[in-house]
C-alpha cells in the first residue's frame, strides 16, 4: 500500500488570466490569454523583423522566482521567436523545404518544359518552419546571476528523476500555456507549447516545440526543468533535447495505417522521435544537419541571498 503524500503548505491566487501559486522559497505564476489582437502584433512584428506565426499568444507567459535569492525565470513567446533564424539559413539552421518543391522547381527549369518561369518578389529570408531552440530565459540581471554549467549525460548525479514525476503525487498546480502556432501555409504545423506541473516534492516544467512539415520531415526540440524543494543548495536541472526524422520514418509507426490523425498530435510525434535509436533522431535527422540535434544536460546552483 502507497503511503500518504504530505501536503506542504501553500496559496493559490486566482486572476482573471493568471493564476500564481506560492510555496517553500518559490512563486510561480502562469499568465494566459487570448490570442494576440493586430495591434499587439504588428508592434512585435516591427520588433523581430519577420512575419509572425497565425496564432500568436504574446502576452502568455510562464515565470518562476526563487524568493530568497531573487533568481526569476520565464517562458514566454517573444522571446522564443528571437530564436527563429532571421536571414538567410546556413549550416546548422536546419532548413526545410516543402515536399513538392524540387519537383515545382524541376517542372519549371527543364530545358524541355514549356511552362515560363513565375515572376518572384523578393522578400527578407527568415526561416518560415518558425524552427527554436528557445529553452526559457533569465528575468534578472544581476552579478549573482547562476550560470548553467553543463554536466557528462553518463553521469546519474543530476539527472532528471522520472520515477518521481511517474508517481502519483497530488498536483498542487498545473497550467499549459500556448505560445505561438502556425498551418505554415497548409503544408503542416509549427507550435510551442509550455507545461507546468507543481508537486508537494518538486517543479516539473516541460516546454515543447513541435514541427510538421507534410511528406518532409517531423523535429521536436524539448526542455525538461526540474527543481527538488530538499536539495541543499538549491539546484535548477535543465535539459534539452532535439529530435528529427524523416516524414514517411515516423508514418511507418502509426498503430493503424489508414488513420494519419496521430501525426498532427505533438505528444505521439513526440513519443516516436525519442523512441527511435539515437542514431536515428539525434544523429542522422532527416539530413538537415540541424544543430538542434541531441541532449544537453545542465543544472544551475542558486545563490541563498
Amino acid at each position: 500500500m502507497a503511503s500518504a503524500v504530505m501536503v506542504p503548505e501553500h496559496k493559490l491566487f486566482e486572476a482573471p488570466n493568471s493564476r500564481t501559486i506560492e510555496l517553500f522559497d518559490w512563486s510561480i505564476t502562469a499568465t494566459t490569454n487570448p490570442i494576440s489582437n493586430a495591434t499587439e502584433c504588428d508592434a512585435l512584428q516591427a520588433s523581430l523583423g519577420f512575419p509572425l506565426p497565425e496564432m500568436m499568444f504574446g502576452s502568455n507567459k510562464l515565470e518562476l522566482e526563487h524568493r530568497p535569492s531573487g533568481w526569476k525565470f520565464a517562458f514566454g513567446a517573444e522571446e522564443a521567436l528571437k530564436s527563429v533564424k532571421n536571414g538567410e539559413l546556413g549550416e546548422g539552421d536546419g532548413g526545410v523545404k516543402v515536399g513538392y518543391a524540387d519537383a515545382w522547381l524541376k517542372s519549371r527549369t527543364d530545358p524541355n518544359s514549356q511552362l515560363p518561369l513565375p515572376k518572384t518578389v523578393p522578400t527578407k529570408p527568415y526561416d518560415w518552419t518558425y524552427t527554436t531552440t528557445y529553452a526559457g530565459h533569465a528575468v534578472t540581471a544581476s552579478i549573482n546571476e547562476p550560470v548553467w554549467q553543463k554536466q557528462d549525460l553518463e553521469s546519474t548525479a543530476h539527472n532528471i528523476p522520472i520515477d518521481e514525476l511517474k508517481r502519483p503525487d497530488p498536483i498542487l498546480f498545473y497550467a499549459e500555456i500556448p505560445l505561438f502556432e502556425d498551418e505554415l501555409h497548409d503544408n503542416g504545423s509549427s507550435h510551442l507549447v509550455v507545461r507546468i506541473r507543481v508537486m508537494p516534492a518538486c517543479i516539473f516544467i516541460l516546454s515543447r516545440f513541435t514541427l510538421r512539415v507534410d511528406n518532409v520531415l517531423f523535429r521536436s526540440y524539448d526542455t525538461r526543468i526540474y527543481c527538488s524543494f530538499v536539495s541543499s543548495p538549491p539546484l535548477v536541472v535543465r535539459e534539452t533535447s532535439g529530435w528529427e526524422a524523416p516524414y514517411d520514418r515516423v508514418k511507418r509507426l502509426l498503430p493503424r495505417r489508414d488513420d494519419l490523425t496521430p501525426l498532427t498530435d505533438p505528444n505521439f510525434i513526440g513519443k516516436v522521435l525519442s523512441e527511435l535509436p539515437k542514431e536515428v533522431s539525434q544523429v542522422a535527422g532527416a539530413g538537415t544537419n540541424w544543430r538542434g540535434l541531441g541532449t544537453v544536460l545542465e543544472i544551475a546552483t542558486l545563490p541563498k541571498n
